[in-house]
C-alpha cells in the first residue's frame, strides 16, 4: 500500500516537531509552505531545515491564498493538507483539495483558547492545564471536529518557552499516532460543541505585556512568565523610562506598590497585594542580572527606594 501524501503548512518549533511526526509516520510530504526565520527566532530549528534534510521542496509564499499557490497544491493531489502553527487562515477552497481531509494542530485544549497565542494566554490567565489538539479544518478558526488531544500540565513557574517545548513534544507524538486512523478513517471525530462553550483570544500586541501596578503579585508574575525570554518580556512604564522585567519571582518581603526597593535581599517590585523579587532586568537594552547592578541602574533613574 503506497504511503499517504501531504502538503504541509508549518512554522515554529511546534510546526517543526509536527512535521517530524508526519515523517516518522511514513507520510510522503510533497511540499512545505513556511516562513523565513526571523532574527529573533533563532532559538528553534525551523520546519524548513527538516524539510531540506529530507529533500522536501520548501516554498516561501508571501501570499499563501493566491491562485498560484492553490494551483500548485492542487497539482500535487495530496491525500492530506496539514497546518501546524501556520500564520495565515487558509481559504475554504484549499480545504477541498486533499482526498483525506485538511487538519490543523492548535496549542490548546479546544474548544478553549481558540485564536492566536494560546500558550501565552493560558499563562497570563494562570491556568494549571492546557493541551494540544489535532482537528479538522473549516473556514472558521479552530472550529472543526477534534481528532486527537494531549493534555499538558502547567508548572507554577512555567514559561512560554518551556510550555512551547512541551507542546512541540506532544504534537510530534500526537500527529504520528493519529496518522493511521486518519488514513483509514477509523479515528473518532468529536464535535467541539459537545465539549462545552468555546473561548477565543486574539493575537497579542506589545501593549499586552505591560505590568499594571494595580495587578496582584500573582497576576504580574503570570504576565512575566508568559513573555519571558525569548519573547520580548513584560515591562513597566516609569518616570525614568520603560523597564523590562525579564524574570522575577513572588516573595513575601514587603515593597511599596508601584515602586522598586533595593536592599540586602535584592531588588523588589511592589504590586497591589505583595511584591516580586527581580531576577533579571533590561534597562536601556542592557540585561542586568546582579542585584547590585540593578539597584545602581534604578537609582540613576530615580526609581528605587532603599
Amino acid at each position: 500500500m503506497p504511503s499517504p501524501t501531504a502538503v504541509v503548512c508549518a512554522y515554529s518549533s511546534v510546526g517543526t516537531a509536527a512535521l517530524e511526526g508526519l515523517l516518522e509516520a511514513g507520510v510522503e510530504v510533497k511540499a512545505l509552505y513556511t516562513y523565513a526565520q526571523g532574527a529573533d527566532e533563532r532559538w528553534f530549528t525551523p520546519p524548513a531545515a527538516v524539510a531540506g534534510a529530507h529533500g522536501i521542496p520548501v516554498r516561501f509564499a508571501p501570499a499563501f491564498n493566491s491562485d498560484e499557490v492553490f494551483e500548485a497544491i492542487r497539482a500535487h493531489q495530496p491525500d492530506f493538507l496539514f497546518s501546524f502553527y501556520f500564520r495565515e487562515m487558509i481559504q475554504a477552497r484549499f480545504l477541498e483539495i486533499p482526498r483525506l481531509g485538511a487538519y490543523n494542530l492548535h496549542g490548546s485544549l479546544l474548544p478553549k483558547y481558540r485564536g492566536r497565542a494560546p500558550i501565552n494566554w493560558v499563562l497570563v490567565n494562570g491556568e494549571t492545564e492546557t493541551g494540544i489538539t489535532l482537528h479538522a479544518m473549516t473556514p472558521k478558526p479552530d472550529d472543526g471536529h477534534i481528532l486527537a488531544q494531549a493534555r499538558l500540565p502547567i508548572d507554577w513557574d512555567e514559561t512560554a518557552l518551556s510550555l512551547t517545548q512541551k507542546a512541540a513534544d506532544a504534537g510530534r507524538g500526537l500527529v504520528r499516532e493519529a496518522l493511521p486512523g486518519l488514513a483509514d478513517g477509523s479515528l473518532p471525530r468529536i464535535d467541539q460543541k459537545t465539549l462545552g462553550s468555546s473561548t477565543y483570544f486574539g493575537g497579542r500586541k506589545p501593549a499586552d505585556s505591560r505590568l499594571d501596578f494595580a495587578m496582584t503579585a500573582g497576576e504580574a508574575f503570570n504576565q512575566i512568565r508568559a513573555v519571558a525570554d525569548p519573547w520580548p518580556n513584560a515591562f513597566v512604564e516609569t518616570a525614568g523610562g520603560t523597564i523590562k522585567v525579564a524574570w522575577a519571582l513572588p516573595t513575601e518581603l514587603p515593597c511599596p506598590q508601584g515602586r522598586f526597593r533595593a536592599g540586602r535581599e535584592g531588588v523588589l517590585l511592589g504590586f497591589a497585594d505583595g511584591a516580586l523579587r527581580v531576577q533579571s532586568l533590561k534597562v536601556d537594552g542592557t540585561r542586568l542580572e546582579r542585584p547590585s547592578e540593578q539597584a545602581m541602574a534604578l537609582r540613576k533613574l530615580g526609581l528605587t527606594e532603599g
